[in-house]
């Protein structure tokens, strides 16, 4: 690992948070050089918020259903989130739309991870999409959020091959397994520095990234 002191970051999560637990795994074996300040949740019920109390993370929710629309929701989050100044913050299953005024706030320090090869197969049930599809392969991104749904500048990938006896679910078995060896490599190269969204576009080792990275 990096001798670079860790990064601040705050991951946000909706439900089991199992890549969440991937990159808390990954720190905890000294192979990811983060630091937690604060998990959110949007939900009460969020399976991932009992992993991180047992990791002694400090977890917040901000519940959604007391806000009268998005913005003012988002408005919140961002005022939480602000109090730990995070160099990055990590979307790990958080299932909302955000507002243009949250990810213009977080302009180049907000990543996510897509159970698909973006661009293809944007938004929900990518797993039954690459099945309708007959795509050979599939995979997981880790990408940089934009206003555009699924569409931010892409990072990393993982792929594995789609097989004829495959169902939704086996597929997305073994893609979220790849998931969770993915993000922490993604967010390991952020946290040594070396990543950088400028004007749209994504730099690694201050070289402009054409294609994204694969593992």
């Amino acid at each position: 690992m990096s001798n670079t002191h860790p990064i601040n970051v705050v991951a946000l999560i909706s439900g089991r948070g199992s890549n969440l637990q991937s990159l808390i795994n990954a720190q905890q074996q000294g192979k990811l050089n983060v630091e937690f300040s604060s998990v959110i949740s949007n939900r009460d019920d969020a399976a991932g918020l009992q992993f991180c109390e047992r990791a002694n993370i400090p977890t917040t929710v901000i519940n959604h259903t007391l806000f009268k629309d998005r913005l003012s929701y988002d408005k919140e989050l961002i005022k939480e989130i602000d109090r730990h100044n995070p160099y990055l913050i990590i979307l790990a299953g958080f299932m909302r739309i955000l507002s243009p005024e949250f990810v213009a706030h977080y302009s180049g320090r907000l990543v996510n991870i897509h159970p698909s090869l973006l661009p293809n197969f944007k938004g929900l049930h990518t797993h039954q999409q690459a099945l309708d599809a007959e795509a050979t392969e599939h995979g997981a991104s880790v990408h940089f959020v934009t206003e555009e749904l699924d569409g931010g500048p892409i990072l990393m990938q993982t792929a594995v091959k789609v097989k004829e006896s495959d169902d939704a679910d086996t597929l997305s078995q073994r893609v979220l397994k790849q998931e969770h060896k993915l993000y922490p490599a993604a967010v390991q190269l952020i946290a040594e520095r070396r990543v950088e969204l400028k004007n749209g576009k994504l730099y690694v080792d201050d070289s402009e990234l054409k294609q994204p990275l694969r593992i």
